[in-house]
């Protein structure tokens, strides 16, 4: 449990329904931003109370768990060291693959539980004839966290519930003031909980940067420089202090070697086909190839068809039209429908 609305009602709607809950929080907050937690991440100290009073309303018994150094090993210092390889990671991914449904089932164990349950946005169903279970997307469209849990297999999908999967935020909100929850009307937190300023390069500045160097265009004419190569990510446009233009120029690709920021038109930050290393498949198996299957290379961008074929290095994926600069290090995870089929890091961006 968070401390926010979404865990606060998983839990009060399956105390309602007749499960004996035990409310879990891990504490991972870094000891080196207590002093300035704003409260808006998850599992910060504010937050542990929080989700202290929801157990004592729903009459359940609350437990907190030290996880701080794991929370850094796991999830903290991988994310800056890719940061300064010039990857994009997407944090939500490690911490549900190891501390969400990794640790948590390892507690769940100790405990004497059955099952464990969160409050993302996402559905599992039993596939009764395949003998496997399921990740299916929220039927929250706006609220569908299934990017981020494509990392789980079989073995977490038979114990987990997602009691919120089938319901709106605004349900939600609903059903918290029904419960007489005192989070019912807090907001929603951050993407990244670690970074309670949201300020994401400096918080990776403030441990090791890539230093300054060069911005170049695709021509490899230099156009500027840039403070640390963790100050980018493909398709971002704004901080990059060029001047004026004609055309405005987007990130395009990031040079760990030659410390470079390469920049360009909009066209130019589009790709045609990525490479994803060691994809991770929700039901213990790759698929038959090709596959037609959807893909998204970012949290909330839009599916895009694509046609995927073993690799190398894992999977290729060809798009079927120009897709908007995906970034090595984020996930790309493919869908059937409603379906997740499984993803994995992108490892390289072939553009157009």
């Amino acid at each position: 449990m968070s401390g926010g609305v979404d865990s606060s009602v998983a839990a009060a709607l399956l105390a309602r329904d007749g499960y004996d809950v035990v409310g879990v929080t891990f504490n991972q907050w870094p000891a080196d931003l207590t002093a300035r937690a704003t409260g808006n991440g998850c599992c910060t100290p504010d937050t542990i109370d929080d989700a202290r009073r929801v157990c004592a309303i729903v009459g359940a018994p609350h437990y907190v768990i030290d996880y701080r150094r794991e929370f850094e090993a796991a999830v903290i210092e991988p994310w800056i060291r890719a940061h300064l390889a010039a990857e994009t990671p997407n944090p939500c991914v490690a911490c549900n693959r190891t501390v969400r449904f990794g640790a948590f089932l390892t507690t769940a164990d100790e405990v004497g539980a059955d099952l464990i349950a969160t409050g993302h946005y996402a559905r599992v169903q039993a596939d009764d004839q395949r003998g496997e279970f399921r990740l299916l997307t929220a039927r929250d469209a706006s609220k569908d966290q299934s990017y981020v849990l494509h990392v789980l297999g079989q073995r977490q999908l038979r114990r987990t519930l997602f009691p919120l999967g089938g319901l709106t935020k605004r349900r939600v909100r609903a059903l918290a003031r029904d419960f007489g929850l005192p989070v019912a009307d807090k907001a929603d937190s951050q993407e990244i909980c670690f970074v309670p300023d949201n300020d994401h390069a400096a918080y990776v500045r403030a441990r090791a940067s890539t230093g300054a160097g060069d911005v170049v265009d695709t021509q490899g004419r230099v156009v500027g420089r840039h403070d640390g190569l963790e100050g980018f990510t493909p398709g971002q446009r704004r901080g990059l202090d060029l001047g004026g233009g004609a055309a405005r120029r987007y990130v395009v690709a990031l040079d760990a070697a030659a410390n470079q920021v390469t920049v360009g038109e909009r066209p130019q930050a589009l790709a045609r086909r990525i490479d994803v290393r060691a994809p991770h498949w929700v039901s213990g198996a790759p698929p038959r190839w090709p596959l037609t299957a959807g893909v998204r290379t970012r949290y909330r961008m839009p599916l895009e068809d694509a046609t995927l074929t073993a690799s190398p290095a894992g999977v290729s994926v060809e798009f079927h039209a120009p897709t908007w600069a995906p970034a090595p290090g984020q996930s790309a995870v493919f869908y059937a429908g409603s379906q997740v089929l499984g993803g994995g890091a992108i490892a390289e961006v072939t553009r157009r």
